[in-house]
């Protein structure tokens, strides 16, 4: 069992810049693979990045590559992502979630067995 809790959302303009945490408890973290996904008012959630236990692979959806980036600090337990030229159309709710399965490494929100309570990013205009 692994308890996420998201930080660093809040409001920032166009073209600014945030970085989220994601502190994990537990001993397991750097077992896990970590992700982070959103979801905008009236859409479903999807898929924004994903880092493995070691940091050795990342992805990224194609709207926020290039501009955001994840990255993960075993020591502390801490997951991050910096997020850079931030465009109105990210505004949305930002959750970390952790994925057990070393041997499904991917983009399926399904696949993911603990999820944060979400932090909320607004860009604005």
């Amino acid at each position: 069992q692994v308890q996420l809790v998201e930080s660093g959302g809040g409001l920032v303009q166009a073209g600014g810049s945030l970085r989220l945490s994601c502190a994990a408890s537990g001993r397991a973290f750097s077992n896990y693979i970590m992700g982070w996904f959103r979801q905008a008012p009236g859409k479903e959630r999807e898929f924004v990045a994903y880092v493995t236990w070691d940091g050795g692979r990342t992805d990224y959806a194609d709207s926020v590559k290039g501009r955001f980036t994840i990255s993960r600090d075993n020591g502390k337990n801490t997951l991050y992502l910096q997020m850079i030229s931030l465009k109105p159309e990210d505004t949305a709710v930002y959750y970390c979630a952790a994925d057990r399965d070393r041997l499904r490494i991917g983009r399926d929100g399904a696949w993911y067995d603990y999820w944060g309570q979400g932090t909320q990013v607004t860009v604005s205009s």
